[in-house]
């Protein structure tokens, strides 16, 4: 049996690759780690354990995790791997009143998107030693999702790598035709939702607009088979199908040191500001869309370049503001 290859799978095998590196107190051999980690265990090559192997190493590195590799003493030739606790543990959290409402109000944000339980169970953590009598933030919900019905099955499907059933109707022809289809991403796009996956009766790529499925989406029990390519970009396929390519326009960001860190991972250059800020240069594709995302990390992130930006995060918050303090009223 060959080892899945899904978001869900590599989720997983990056978790558990984590948790047995920070188990052990001593560099752990790779010939140990492959029988230590389960998917590991389903590869039928050396060759391509080693090749897999290389690709967590690099992704865990770049998620910030602090994999080391050290000469292991017995052996002068053989390697281990390791994960320091002291440097992959989060120093204790420490937060303002206002800091706090904004993490608070992110949780809030997160009720209906992927992390829910784990953005509550963070929320608590950080409430639990304050002298909150209440929910703060009660009629103040701001949500992520989408308004179409087959947003929450797909979402679902994709996370779960198991293929789905739906009526999609294509533009420019009559009525609906059946589709069969393995789910790859969910990607917005100009205000609307798109799945990008495997057409199974086709045999290749495609993009759906969740607003042309027009029946409720049928999630099955059947596992992803086709390979998600490397190199796949979704917004570009998007675009491509939409008639519009994707306009990047760049931006300068004051982000707080060891803070926003999918930020970081995106930017063209990080630069050091002093000990408590580094400036981010990257580049968005959508205003409104980047501005709530920068929104979302209240004030570890701000906009120095340009206005637009910076005014439609100004605009964000002060809706936000409104809105609660409307329905408080």
């Amino acid at each position: 049996m060959a080892a899945p290859n899904t978001p869900a799978a590599k989720t997983e095998r990056l978790l558990n690759l984590t948790m047995s590196l920070l188990s052990s107190r001593i560099p752990v051999p790779k010939q140990r780690i492959r029988r230590m980690v389960e998917a590991y265990q389903l590869v039928e090559s050396d060759e391509a354990f080693d090749r897999m192997f290389e690709r967590d190493k690099e992704d865990l590195r770049a998620m910030g995790i602090p994999l080391v590799t050290e000469d292991i003493g017995v052996f002068e030739d053989e390697q281990g791997y390791r994960i320091d606790q002291r440097e992959y543990a989060l120093p204790p959290v420490e937060l303002a009143a206002d800091e706090r409402a904004v993490v608070g109000l992110a949780s809030r944000a997160w009720a209906h998107a992927t992390m829910a339980g784990t953005a509550a169970t963070a929320w608590r953590k950080v409430a639990a030693n304050d002298e909150v009598g209440e929910d703060p933030f009660v009629g103040l919900e701001p949500q992520l999702g989408g308004a179409e019905p087959a947003f929450e099955p797909l979402k679902d499907a994709v996370l779960s790598g198991t293929s789905v059933r739906f009526d999609y109707a294509r533009p420019g022809t009559d009525g609906a035709a059946p589709r069969r289809v393995e789910p790859w991403y969910l990607t917005a796009w100009h205000g609307r939702w798109y799945l990008v996956g495997h057409d199974l009766d086709r045999e290749a790529t495609r993009v759906f607009r969740l607003s042309r499925i027009t029946t409720a989406v049928t999630v099955t029990r059947d596992p992803i088979t086709a390979a998600i390519p490397d190199d796949i970009d979704p917004v570009r396929m998007i675009a491509a199908i939409d008639g519009r390519e994707p306009t990047r326009t760049p931006a300068v960001l004051r982000v707080r040191t060891d803070a926003g860190h999918w930020l970081r991972r995106r930017a063209d250059l990080v630069e050091p500001v002093d000990e408590q800020w580094d400036r981010v240069h990257l580049q968005h594709s959508g205003l409104h869309a980047f501005a709530s995302e920068i929104a979302s990390h209240g004030p570890d992130v701000v906009v120095e370049e340009p206005a637009e930006l910076r005014d439609a995060v100004i605009d964000r918050l002060r809706a936000v503001v409104e809105e609660h303090e409307g329905s408080v009223r």
